[in-house]
């Protein structure tokens, strides 16, 4: 019973301090009720890829869509970069409680490498 308690006490411990995090996908099915964040399309994408040297970071441009009762209330064009990230994070602030460690999009480029729209995906970490 002891061993069984402080594996539960351990697993507790672990989930508490694990970051929580989402994907906002192309994914079309739309819940009912409450906000949900889909996401549209990736453009203008001129990250530096994987294992290449470049002369700037580059950024990625999307565009998201967001509902709320199943209605289309905002259609937002975001620019990912190293300058405006703070910025991005506040207007995502707006539709989760918990507030954001980070956002990146993925999957990252690399050379010689395509990747099609629907494997593309916005990450979004929460702080504890």
């Amino acid at each position: 019973m002891k061993k069984l308690i402080l594996l539960i006490t351990i697993l507790c411990s672990i989930s508490f301090y694990a970051q929580s995090e989402i994907k906002i996908t192309s994914k079309k099915c739309i819940p009912k009720k409450g906000f949900y964040l889909r996401l549209k399309n990736v453009f203008d994408d001129s990250r530096c890829p994987e294992n290449v040297q470049c002369i700037w970071a580059g950024e990625v441009s999307t565009t998201i869509e967001v509902y709320n009762n199943n209605k289309l209330v905002e259609e937002k064009n975001l620019t990912f970069n190293a300058t405006n990230s703070l910025e991005n994070i506040k207007w995502f602030e707006n539709y989760f409680p918990k507030k954001i460690k980070g956002i990146g999009v993925f999957p990252y480029p690399k050379e010689g490498l395509l990747v099609k729209d629907k494997k593309k995906y916005i990450k979004i970490v929460f702080k504890n």
